[in-house]
């Protein structure tokens, strides 16, 4: 499925101030960027780095003091492979390669060694594999209520467990901690997100199992409000202490983003909502 994608963002910046931002598309095999523009004011020299183990895109620049926006665009075809969920299991803790082991252990937002007792007691009798990951994201979506400012830059996956109460970022980090806590490996994800509403930078998760093509990563959305087929990545972490769309080094005021994906086709249909979405 093809999509047009994009964000705007603008800065009032006080004094010369670095920015870090991560808003470009991952270059991964199943999403092909078929064309991309960045285009920033006032013109800046730009350095730019990918990081070698996610394919995360990251750009600097030094903006200096007065208005300056940035205005990303894209055109991405989207290729995830469905399988059934039947079919996708779990890998024991020798059997999953070791770089992905990093992905078992505790992070800043995610403190799964704190939700252990809790996550074996609600989902240690799951059927392992997919259904026991699809069985966390919906249980966090049953449980936990979606609200915008109920938590901020500080809030961590036990501050959403006590509080019942977040928006994606939050529902995206107590699932990974779950599944650590259950000896899955699971990362974060930013995306931009086909059928979200009010469209946004939304955060997702992917959890690593064994299908029939061998072990790989899987995606799921624990909001369940974006279209899992629609989701073109923009990073991946083990946290979104690592993939913040921007990062001001300095004093600004900046403006709402501006954020938006729209498929090329006038009616694509969604994922059935049954099927497994592998993304690598």
């Amino acid at each position: 499925m093809k999509f047009s994608l994009g964000c705007a963002l603008g800065y009032d910046v006080k004094e010369p101030t670095p920015f870090l931002f991560n808003v470009e598309l991952a270059k991964v095999a199943t999403q092909t960027i078929l064309t991309e523009t960045l285009t920033l004011s006032p013109s800046l020299e730009a350095e730019r780095w990918t990081m070698p183990e996610t394919g995360n895109r990251y750009l600097r620049v030094v903006a200096p003091a007065g208005r300056f926006t940035l205005r990303y665009e894209a055109d991405v075809d989207l290729n995830p492979v469905l399988e059934s969920p039947e079919l996708v299991t779990e890998l024991a803790a020798g059997e999953i390669p070791l770089p992905t082991l990093v992905h078992l252990y505790p992070s800043r937002y995610c403190q799964s060694d704190r939700l252990q007792r809790l996550a074996q007691r609600t989902f240690g009798k799951e059927r392992p594999g997919y259904s026991r990951v699809n069985a966390i994201c919906n249980w966090i979506h049953d449980n936990v209520d979606y609200v915008g400012g109920a938590s901020d830059e500080l809030t961590s996956a036990i501050d959403t467990a006590t509080e019942r109460a977040g928006v994606c970022r939050d529902f995206s980090h107590l699932a990974i901690s779950f599944c650590r806590a259950l000896g899955i490996p699971a990362r974060y994800a930013s995306a931009y997100a086909w059928r979200l509403d009010p469209p946004d930078f939304h955060a997702v998760i992917e959890a690593y199992l064994r299908g029939p093509e061998g072990p790989g990563w899987y995606l799921f959305d624990p909001t369940r409000k974006s279209a899992a087929n629609g989701l073109a990545r923009i990073g991946i972490a083990r946290d979104a202490a690592e993939v913040a769309f921007a990062s001001p080094f300095g004093s600004v005021d900046f403006d709402k983003p501006d954020v938006w994906i729209n498929a090329q086709d006038p009616s694509p249909p969604a994922a059935p909502t049954t099927m497994a979405i592998r993304c690598e």
